[in-house]
């Protein structure tokens, strides 16, 4: 297995003191597995999409504009 260095804050680093009993590493370890997965995943959805980075801004742009109506943002 790989070993990783990793900076906190260190108001996380006092909390987690608190807390000895927890086994940080493998905290972390189960959070960057779960973020790689979910990346895998968006990699195998995008393989074979045609969809251009302009088209997504657009669609975002749409969705944002959407949610503001619907909040009374903009008319």
């Amino acid at each position: 297995m790989t070993n990783m260095t990793l900076a906190i804050p260190e108001e996380l680093h006092q909390i987690m003191k608190k807390h000895n009993e927890i086994r940080w590493s493998e905290v972390a370890r189960q959070a960057i597995w779960t973020q790689a997965q979910k990346l895998d995943l968006m990699d195998k959805i995008l393989a074979n999409s045609k969809l251009t980075e302009k088209d997504a801004l657009e669609i975002g742009r749409k969705v944002n504009r959407g949610i503001a109506k619907r909040h009374g943002l903009i008319k």
